[in-house]
């Protein structure tokens, strides 16, 4: 009786069988209300003014009574002398920080899974958390002070062979200090998903592969990696989705007209031409230009994920 009930409901309109689910799980929806509220108003909402792309925008005339012009603020950023440079820029620091902001953490879990004291393994967790607290801004100001002409990076540095002065205002230390500063900010925390993950895998298996002879290293590569295979996949995938998704926040902050060879980004490109020169149109032509190789990225990335090991987002 339960299953002919089940089909005869599903064959009423849908809107209908929405109705009924509401009306008989009413507080699962009232609890899910201010998350589909705040993705309606902030994510959804505002992908109206995309059309501004395709527009010569004018504020007092508004987004559906600006002049059209096509794609022509496509081939102005195009044909910009800062296309090149831009992208460039946005994929090497997006390729460096993948190379080691990915399987850093990944590292870093494998061997707290590996330490036996509860207490130490704890103090060691906590204390990799704290950066993750820090403000950005306050990361940047102690990047300024250590990078300065007498700091303590510098002077390293200079022991080593540099000559160049302060590496805060050398172009070529630029990508390293990003990248590292963000490697020490968020190693403990993006550990975190893989600490869980490792704790997921069944304890059966280590006691099979210790009776077949595996010391640690092989217990690692045959039951460790394979047990958390899926969370790694998952998240490469959301990561190669963000390819060209450089925030301008560190990158603002860290910058100056000496290190914008190597420290300009699309995102702190639109950031100055959107914000500062209010060139609303041309800026929106310019993300939406980002957003779409992200999209392009991540689509192929899951495409080919599912296709050759059947793990994927959808």
């Amino acid at each position: 009786m339960d299953s002919k009930k089940a089909k005869n409901t599903l064959k009423k309109p849908f809107f209908l069988r929405l109705k009924l689910d509401i009306k008989n799980h009413w507080q699962m929806y009232l609890l899910a209300l201010p998350v589909v509220l705040y993705f309606a108003i902030f994510n959804y909402a505002p992908m109206f003014g995309i059309a501004m792309a395709f527009e010569k925008y004018q504020i007092k005339k508004g987004i559906f009574g600006s002049q059209l012009v096509g794609l022509a603020n496509f081939k102005r950023f195009f044909l910009s002398p800062f296309f090149w440079r831009l992208l460039k820029n946005t994929l090497l620091i997006s390729f460096y920080g993948l190379l080691f902001s990915f399987p850093l953490p990944i590292i870093f879990a494998l061997c707290l899974n590996e330490v036996r004291n509860k207490r130490f393994k704890k103090t060691v967790q906590t204390i990799s958390y704290l950066p993750y607290f820090i403000s950005v801004v306050v990361v940047v100001s102690i990047l300024f002070d250590f990078g300065k002409a007498n700091g303590l990076i510098t002077n390293i540095a200079s022991f080593f062979g540099w000559e160049g002065g302060a590496v805060i205002s050398s172009s070529k230390w630029f990508r390293s200090l990003y990248i590292g500063s963000n490697l020490w900010q968020h190693l403990g925390y993006n550990s975190i998903i893989f600490i869980s993950a490792l704790a997921a895998v069944d304890p059966t298996l280590y006691e099979a592969a210790r009776i077949d002879g595996a010391n640690r290293w092989k217990q690692t590569l045959h039951v460790t990696l394979p047990g958390i295979a899926s969370t790694i996949i998952v998240l490469l995938i959301l990561r190669l989705g963000q390819i060209m998704g450089v925030g301008y926040e560190k990158i603002i902050l860290m910058y100056g007209p000496s290190t914008y060879e190597t420290a300009d980004v699309i995102s702190s490109y639109v950031y100055r031409v959107g914000i500062l020169d209010a060139d609303y149109s041309y800026s929106t032509a310019v993300n939406l230009f980002n957003s779409l190789v992200n999209m392009v990225v991540l689509f192929t990335a899951n495409f080919i994920s599912r296709k050759v090991n059947e793990t994927s987002i959808w």
